[in-house]
C-alpha cells in the first residue's frame, strides 16, 4: 500500500508540473517577459516553495534538536539534488531529443545568464557552508551573512530582470481556457493573465498535497529500511519536494526550450542558497560537518566545474549533466555504507 501511495503522489505531482508549466509560458509570454525571467524566478520560486516550506516549519515549529537538524539537512539537500539529479533531468531530456533524430547532443543556451546564475550560487552557498567553519562563531557574524545572503538574491532579481534573454515562444492553449473556448466564450489578453496565474496557483496548491503524500509515504519506506531522520532530510525530502516538480525541465528540454529548463534549476539553486539558508543561519545552531557537509562540498565542486565550462566554451556538455546524476548515487551509496 505504501508504493501505491507513492506512485499515485508521484502521479499527481507531474500532472501539476505540467499544468503549472503550461501557466508560467502564458503568463511569461502575455508580459512580453524573458525565457531566463519566467525560467530563473518565475518556474524556480514557484516550484521551490513546497520544499522551503519544509525547513521553515521543522525549524520554526518543531522546536529542539531534531527539527533543527530535519531543517538544516532539508536546506542542504535541496541544492545538493538540484545540482546533481536535477540537472541530469536537464541532459536526459536533451538525449531523448537527440535519441530521436531531432537535434544535436547539446544545449542551447544563454552562456552570460547561466554563468551568472552559477556564480551567484557558488558565492551565496561557498559563504554559508565554509564562512562559519573558518572564522569563529558569533551572533554579529552569522547575522550579518544571512542578511547578505538575501542581499545577493535581490541583486540577483535585479540582474536577471534587467538581462536581455530570448522571449517566451509560442505556447500552446492555457488549460484552464480550454473550458470557456468549449463555449465560445473569448478572453483578451488581461483575463488570461489572471487565469494564467490561478492555474499556476492552483497547480502549485495540489502539488504541495501530492508532495505531502509522497513524503508521507516515503518517510514510512525510510523508517522501514532503518535510516534517520537526517538521511530522510537531506536524501529524500528535497527528492520528494523538489526532483517531481523539476521534471518541468524534462518537459520543456523535451521541446527545445532549454533556456526555460536550465534556467528552472539555476534559478531554484540560487534561490535555495540564500533564503532557505539565511533562516537557518538564524534559527538553527548551523553546525555543517560530516555527511551533510560532504554534500555542500560535491554541490559547491559541481557548480565550479559548470561555471569553468561556460567561461571556457559557452556551453554545457549534456553529458556532463547526466554524469552529474552519478554524484547523486555516489552520495547515496555513501550514506548507506556508513549509516
Amino acid at each position: 500500500m505504501v508504493f501505491l501511495e507513492a506512485i499515485l503522489a508521484l502521479l499527481i505531482i507531474l500532472a501539476c508540473a505540467e499544468i503549472f508549466t503550461n501557466g508560467v509560458e502564458v503568463f511569461g509570454e502575455k508580459l512580453s517577459l524573458s525565457q531566463a525571467v519566467v525560467g530563473s524566478i518565475l518556474a524556480a520560486v514557484g516550484t521551490a516553495l513546497p520544499e522551503t516550506i519544509i525547513p521553515i516549519v521543522a525549524i520554526l515549529l518543531y522546536k529542539g534538536e531534531a527539527g533543527a537538524h530535519i531543517g538544516v539537512g532539508a536546506i542542504l539537500g535541496a541544492p545538493f539534488m538540484l545540482v546533481t539529479a536535477g540537472l541530469f533531468l536537464v541532459g536526459l531530456g536533451v538525449l531523448i531529443t537527440h535519441l530521436q533524430g531531432k537535434r544535436p547532443l547539446q544545449i542551447y543556451l544563454e552562456p552570460e545568464t547561466f554563468k551568472r546564475d552559477f556564480t551567484f550560487f557558488l558565492i551565496s552557498y561557498s559563504l554559508a557552508i565554509l564562512l562559519p567553519l573558518i572564522l569563529p562563531k558569533s551572533t554579529l557574524i552569522i547575522t550579518l551573512l544571512a542578511i547578505f545572503l538575501l542581499i545577493n538574491y535581490g541583486i540577483y532579481l535585479y540582474l536577471t530582470f534587467k538581462s536581455e534573454s530570448l522571449e517566451i515562444e509560442a505556447y500552446k492553449d492555457l488549460y484552464l481556457e480550454k473550458p470557456f473556448r468549449w463555449l465560445n466564450i473569448k478572453f483578451s489578453d488581461k483575463p488570461i493573465v489572471v487565469l494564467s496565474m490561478i492555474q499556476a496557483i492552483l497547480a502549485i496548491v495540489i502539488m504541495v498535497k501530492g508532495a505531502h503524500l509522497f513524503v508521507h509515504a516515503l518517510e514510512t519506506l525510510s523508517k522501514n529500511f532503518g535510516l534517520s531522520p537526517v538521511l530522510f532530510a537531506l536524501i529524500v525530502a528535497p527528492l520528494a519536494t523538489e526532483l517531481p516538480e523539476k521534471f518541468n525541465s524534462l518537459l520543456w528540454t523535451l521541446r527545445g526550450k532549454d533556456v526555460l529548463a536550465l534556467g528552472n534549476m539555476t534559478g531554484a539553486m540560487v534561490f535555495q542558497s540564500t533564503f532557505p539558508v539565511s533562516v537557518g543561519l538564524l534559527f538553527t545552531d548551523w553546525r555543517i560537518e560530516g555527511l551533510a557537509l560532504f554534500s555542500a562540498l560535491i554541490a559547491l565542486g559541481l557548480g565550479f566545474i559548470y561555471v569553468v565550462f561556460l567561461s571556457l566554451f559557452k556551453r554545457l556538455p549534456a553529458l556532463l549533466l547526466i554524469l552529474s546524476g552519478l554524484a547523486y548515487i555516489f552520495y547515496v551509496i555513501t550514506v548507506f555504507a556508513l549509516k
